[in-house]
């Protein structure tokens, strides 16, 4: 076989991956290897020169991909859905464990959170401000 047909097949099979797997990134190897195909089945290219053509060609669609993508928005009815503390904001909460020193623990529905803040009794409504990674940053809850 051929060795165009190889790339162009090998294109083929890495867009329908794409397709049962999406992950956006197959899709721009087997552009790539379209590519590749298609220049080699218009000008004789020995092996070692398609590959290094295959490998130019992947990183200027990957990066070409990635700068496409990165100016894309995503809409979504729910833009926090995977960042739980920043869902959070905004939501009173009590003292479980004393606030001292800056340092303590907060109930948080059904769990207990680390929590950041100005000293605060057990038992205190206080409102989480912020986040840092699984640590809540919280203050005085207002009347």
């Amino acid at each position: 076989m051929d060795s165009a047909w190889f790339w162009l097949i090998a294109g083929v099979i890495l867009a329908i991956a794409e397709l049962i797997v999406p992950g956006v990134f197959l899709i721009w190897l087997g552009g790539a290897a379209l590519a590749t195909g298609a220049v080699a089945l218009a000008v004789p290219l020995g092996v070692s020169t398609e590959f290094a053509l295959f490998a130019v060609a992947a990183g200027i669609a990957v990066l070409g991909g990635r700068t496409v993508m990165r100016r894309m928005p995503i809409i979504s009815d729910d833009p926090l859905l995977n960042e739980r503390t920043a869902r959070l904001i905004g939501k009173k909460v009590i003292v479980v464990e004393a606030l001292i020193g800056g340092e303590g623990r907060v109930r948080v529905g059904d769990g207990v959170w680390p929590a950041t803040g100005p000293d605060a009794e057990v038992g205190t409504l206080v409102e989480i401000v912020g986040a840092d990674g699984n640590r809540l940053e919280v203050e005085p809850a207002s009347p």
